[in-house]
């Protein structure tokens, strides 16, 4: 590469994680740069605006693309994000943007924008009232209840309106989570899509298949990815979900009911696995294309 070319990005990520990994190689072999970025030995100093991961600043570096910023979600991770708007503020581009990152890992704020926008989901009520939950859970006749941060169906849990145990399984609960986000459980055909995005335009979708023991169909719980070819009608809806967040790369987690399609979240980081296994895409090497067409445009 010339001089004048950027091309010295980080990646922050989980260390040793296919996705991470992939992604920094992707970017090695295009730039001859490679670094991989472990948040837990990131060091803010405010006084000198300075961002150092071991010897680097990363306010010095042409660019950083954030995979991923911790291995499962909690408030923590917004302070992970935080630390990265300081690098943005002295002009370093971070794809995606800090801010539309912090927009996604609280379930409540990707839910409250999704709905904001119109665009369908399931039945969802958010409160700190036990007695209110429970009500929630009659209405419904089930109901899962979803910690606001979280990922891959960690921590989730069904309660039925049948159910001898209901009041204090919503108790228990609430002890862990006050804000309570409950959601009315569908009847879903064992298959969601994953529709995935880079920089706004749509490059396809992966079906995740649930396995026939449980309820959800992430890889997590035994699903597995296959390809998959949405009607435009919602290609035109993912797009839709996804526009408000202006995030560089993502996936719409889409799923098919008897009234009609839903959306159940945007993506912080979105799939490289899914786009790989499922649509046979290396998004690794598209996202590293276009994250240095886009410094260097």
């Amino acid at each position: 590469m010339t001089d004048s070319t950027k091309g010295k990005i980080a990646v922050v990520g989980l260390p040793g994680k296919w996705s991470t990994e992939v992604l920094a190689d992707a970017l090695q072999a295009r730039t001859g740069f490679r670094l991989v970025v472990d948040m837990r030995e990131v060091v803010l100093d405010l006084q000198n605006k300075s961002l150092y991961y071991r010897e680097h600043n990363l306010c010095e570096f042409d660019g950083i693309i954030v995979k991923k910023i911790s291995a499962e979600y909690s408030p923590n991770t917004l302070d992970r994000l935080e630390l990265l708007r300081v690098a943005e503020a002295q002009g370093v581009p971070v794809f995606s943007q800090a801010q539309s990152i912090l927009r996604l890992i609280d379930r409540l704020s990707c839910t409250v924008t999704l709905r904001n926008h119109d665009i369908p989901m399931p039945a969802t009520v958010i409160t700190e009232s036990v007695d209110q939950a429970l009500h929630t859970v009659d209405k419904f006749g089930a109901a899962v209840f979803k910690p606001l941060y979280s990922t891959k169906a960690r921590g989730m849990e069904i309660i039925r309106a049948e159910d001898a145990d209901k009041k204090s399984a919503v108790e228990r609960f609430s002890s862990t989570h006050p804000c309570m986000y409950i959601q009315q459980k569908l009847n879903l055909s064992g298959r969601d899509l994953g529709m995935v995005f880079l920089g706004g335009q749509y490059l396809g979708s992966y079906a995740r298949l649930g396995a026939g023991d449980s309820w959800n169909t992430t890889i997590h719980s035994g699903g597995k990815y296959a390809k998959a070819e949405p009607e435009p009608e919602l290609i035109d809806l993912a797009t839709r979900a996804q526009a408000p967040f202006a995030m560089d790369f993502t996936t719409v987690d889409v799923a098919e009911t008897d009234n009609g399609p839903i959306v159940f979240e945007v993506s912080a980081f979105g799939g490289f696995r899914g786009a790989k296994d499922g649509i046979g895409i290396d998004a690794a090497a598209l996202y590293a294309d276009y994250v240095l067409e886009k410094l260097n445009g």
